[in-house]
């Protein structure tokens, strides 16, 4: 790997000298670490990694700042893992798992956030997992492919609490004061990935950085309305310059209007702090967190937490207005385990909103904002029939009674999850049957008897085994 003589002289000027050689043989000579995230809401906390994971002879270790990530010594074949498919757990690297730590630090009561640009949904997932019962989350991105990746993603990790949406940030402007929480993770030159992607240098040059820079601050000033005062704003990049991580700080607090918030760490984590220098004069050691590869088992990650200033000035009030189940589906409501109401979109897709999230959801549709999911989609309507939702089968509130199950073994689990037909033995339940694996639900059949038709998402299907 050869790194960009830019970038190696723009690094050289702000990290201490007696790191640069270390800094620079452990991002050319080391390889990336391996790890997953696993999923509390389908394999309760206290199960042991090596039983959900088929990984045979590999060594796990524990992330050492959030209590559900894994290392592991050796990559196996996710894909080939219906665990995966069914939301069992996310593969993210390790880095990105400090979201987790972060929240649990600084939101201890349920609040309303924004995951901003959210694809391909680690981060969500991980906000989803820790922050308090009863938070919602609007989890966005702007890119339409990327954003249906994201779509995926959250449906898998089973949720109810949770819109995604595929808008630029400027167009949230209207909800003011709406969030107690933004996490933006925002595009980046991407200086972190270049270990795991030589692809990204390159891609990299100094024009991209200041690009990027002057991206990311569009970004902030175009969602800061949206953030109540006293919210919280965790700001992230993947990559390593000072531009778009410490001179963002320093505009964050300066023209924005923060405080930065210390996050605690633990000398074991092995996490070196901010780069300080004339660049931020604002920007102490301990105001952000620097996973760098000479120092931390991880790829390169920036993150620091932000309170905003001020006062309340002109909230945007979000009222719960009159929903009323349609009389001919109220008995949906008992599919799920969650107080709803049922929502038929324009396209005919029906939906279970729950409770707390139904104020945010019907501010989101009168704002027009481009919906691509939203609490517990239960399924369309067709005919006399209600074809159930691949969402629901993977949602965690779904009833585990409401419709007959078959646990598949592995061999026809793949079947199912490259879409190829498969049948179920004689005495199975005719009807939609509830497919899993290992007793984890992994998606919908209609039983004929002879054969069975799929409900698995044709775009989700796995295309090479």
């Amino acid at each position: 790997m050869t790194l960009p003589e830019a970038f190696l002289n723009d690094i050289k000027s702000v990290l201490p000298a007696a790191e640069h050689d270390s800094f620079v043989d452990s991002l050319t000579n080391t390889d990336p670490s391996v790890s997953i995230r696993l999923n509390a809401a389908k394999f309760p906390s206290g199960t042991p990694v090596e039983s959900v994971i088929p990984a045979p002879g590999a060594q796990f270790s524990p992330v050492p700042w959030t209590s559900s990530g894994h290392y592991i010594s050796q990559r196996p074949q996710f894909t080939l893992d219906p665990l995966l498919h069914a939301g069992a757990y996310y593969v993210q690297e390790a880095s990105s798992m400090f979201i987790t730590h972060v929240l649990r630090t600084f939101v201890d009561t349920p609040v309303t956030a924004i995951d901003l640009c959210a694809a391909p949904g680690g981060k969500s997932t991980a906000a989803l997992s820790v922050l308090p019962e009863g938070s919602i989350l609007v989890s966005n991105e702007i890119d339409r492919k990327r954003s249906r990746i994201l779509a995926e993603n959250i449906q898998k990790w089973g949720n109810p609490n949770v819109c995604v949406t595929g808008n630029a940030p400027a167009h949230f402007s209207k909800l003011r004061e709406v969030f107690d929480v933004v996490i933006a993770d925002v595009p980046c030159s991407g200086e972190g990935m270049f270990r795991k992607d030589e692809g990204s240098i390159a891609e990299w040059n100094p024009a991209k950085v200041h690009e990027c820079a002057a991206l990311q601050r569009q970004i902030l000033r175009d969602i800061w309305p949206c953030l109540k005062p006293g919210g919280l704003l965790i700001y992230s990049t993947c990559t390593f310059n000072v531009h778009e991580d410490e001179e963002q700080l320093q505009f964050i607090c300066d023209e924005l209007g923060a405080s930065i918030l210390p996050i605690p760490t633990q000398p074991d984590w092995h996490i070196h702090p901010a780069l300080c220098g004339d660049f931020a004069p604002g920007v102490r050691p301990e105001s952000a967190c620097r996973f760098m590869p000479h120092f931390t088992k991880g790829e390169g990650l920036f993150m620091a937490a932000l309170r905003k200033n001020g006062s309340s000035s002109s909230s945007t009030p979000l009222r719960q207005k009159p929903s009323r189940t349609p009389k001919e589906l109220q008995h949906l409501l008992s599919w799920i385990d969650v107080p709803a109401s049922i929502q038929v979109a324009a396209d005919g897709t029906i939906r279970a909103i729950p409770d707390t999230l139904l104020p945010l959801y019907q501010a989101l549709i009168d704002q027009r904002l481009f919906l691509l999911h939203a609490g517990i989609e239960l399924g369309t309507q067709k005919g006399k029939d209600l074809i159930p939702a691949h969402a629901l089968a993977l949602s965690t509130a779904l009833r585990p009674d409401t419709f007959p199950t078959f646990d598949l073994d592995l061999d026809t689990a793949l079947t199912y999850l490259r879409r190829d037909n498969i049948i179920l033995p004689a005495d199975t339940p005719r009807g939609y049957v509830l497919l899993t694996y290992r007793s984890t639900p992994l998606g919908f059949v209609k039983n004929l008897g002879n054969r069975t038709n799929s409900l698995y998402p044709t775009e989700w299907r796995i295309r090479n085994l």
